[in-house]
């Protein structure tokens, strides 16, 4: 297994990075949260789960191990894959999900693209005992749902663009993330964000 992938970014895309690792090119599958926080021709060291099907070999990164291993819990549920995992850590953080589950917040694992009311009831009751207690404090001060621009914003920097595009990019998005029910979905208005800016060039 691939522990963790170490060395220099040599490629952005909006769920994926590639890693240069002794000549070889690593492409690792991210949140945005994860490719917020990464820069082109910058070292970066990712903690990797390596995911085998019988037609191919995916390798899913993250900013620190914990996230690796909610991952991997994760998907110990029914019905939850890979896909559907990262897509849950890219709404909420590691301790955000333990939070949700220890106290049934199904609200908050309805605001996961995939997951219904009656899958987030059975997440809930499977998951109730393997993420643990939250590690850190609850967040305090303005709600999840707004920090979807500063992470939009972080990403479009990450992938290379100015500060300026990347401003207008997110203004450009907002009527979209004010119109979701529950929280943004960031991976959704990054490629959003993208298409506006290719347009615009």
């Amino acid at each position: 297994m691939i522990a963790f992938v170490n060395g220099t970014v040599a490629a952005l895309a909006p769920d994926a990075a590639v890693v240069e690792v002794g000549g070889v090119g690593m492409a690792v599958q991210c949140t945005p949260n994860t490719l917020s926080t990464l820069r082109v021709g910058r070292p970066a060291k990712l903690h990797t789960s390596l995911v085998v099907r019988e037609d191919s070999l995916t390798l899913y990164g993250f900013a620190d191990d914990d996230e690796r291993q909610v991952f991997e819990l994760l998907q110990t549920a029914s019905g939850v894959g890979p896909r559907l995992a990262q897509a849950m850590l890219a709404v909420h953080s590691p301790d955000a999900l333990r939070r949700a589950v220890a106290t049934a917040d199904e609200k908050a694992l309805t605001a996961v693209p995939g997951i219904g009311k009656k899958g987030a009831q059975k997440l809930l009751l499977e998951l109730k005992d393997r993420l643990g207690e939250p590690v850190g404090a609850p967040a305090v001060g303005a709600p999840a749902s707004t920090g979807w621009r500063d992470q939009l914003h972080a990403a479009l920097i990450g992938l290379g663009y100015a500060t300026r595009e990347a401003d207008e990019a997110v203004t450009a998005v907002a009527p979209q993330a004010e119109a979701a029910e529950g929280a943004p979905q960031v991976g959704q208005l990054l490629k959003a964000a993208l298409q506006t800016l290719n347009r615009a060039r």
